[in-house]
């Protein structure tokens, strides 16, 4: 099984990285493969609503975005990790998001979403919110731990000393673990859902 990690912020060797960190060498006990992505240090921009990658299969600014594209399809489960600005996630990672839930059109449902947010003090859960709506949208389900997937620090290496927020994030990979073999187990028995043709209404009178 695969995980696919996004580092969404600009410091390769963070805090958001040695959160991620302690993540993988849960997946690493339990036999899950990991990739990490390094987001936050690349000059992302934005969706421009083109709808360019309806005709294309792929983003028209051929970047970052759609050299992720395939690792995201191979995934398993998908974890988001961004340090809080202003109460919000990295922009450079938002604008990466945007673009790659959109252009790809693979069936996501059924891959296991978790976000982990790190903050000097607060902003986190505002953050965390931000980041779980991508999943939701998607037909993913959300991974949990026991508290909210968050650790605090502001000089590099500072999140260390987080022992709480360090054990929560543990405890969501082995919670995230047990979702993704679960549901692979699922598959084999049930298949996924059944869908319906999708219904669009706009709200203009």
């Amino acid at each position: 099984m695969k995980v696919l990690m996004l580092n969404g912020s600009p410091h390769a060797q963070g805090n958001t990285a040695l959160g991620l960190a302690e993540m993988q060498r849960i997946f690493a006990e339990n036999g899950i493969e990991v990739e990490t992505v390094h987001v936050g240090n690349k000059p992302i921009r934005g969706c421009i609503a083109c709808g360019g990658c309806i005709q294309k299969g792929a983003c028209v600014f051929d970047d970052l975005v759609n050299e992720t594209a395939p690792k995201f399809e191979a995934c398993d489960g998908l974890v988001v990790a961004s340090p809080v600005y202003y109460a919000s996630a990295n922009a450079t990672l938002v604008a990466f998001l945007d673009r790659l839930f959109y252009s790809t059109r693979f069936d996501k449902r059924m891959k296991v979403g978790a976000s982990v947010v790190v903050a000097r003090r607060a902003g986190t859960t505002a953050t965390f919110d931000e980041l779980n709506k991508f999943f939701t949208i998607s037909g993913m389900p959300v991974a949990s731990s026991h508290y909210w997937n968050e650790v605090h620090g502001r000089a590099p290496g500072e999140a260390a000393k987080d022992e709480e927020g360090l054990q929560s994030l543990r405890a969501l990979a082995r919670n995230m673990t047990f979702l993704m073999k679960s549901i692979a187990l699922g598959k084999e028995t049930y298949g996924l859902p059944e869908t319906e043709s999708r219904v669009f209404t706009n709200f203009i009178r």
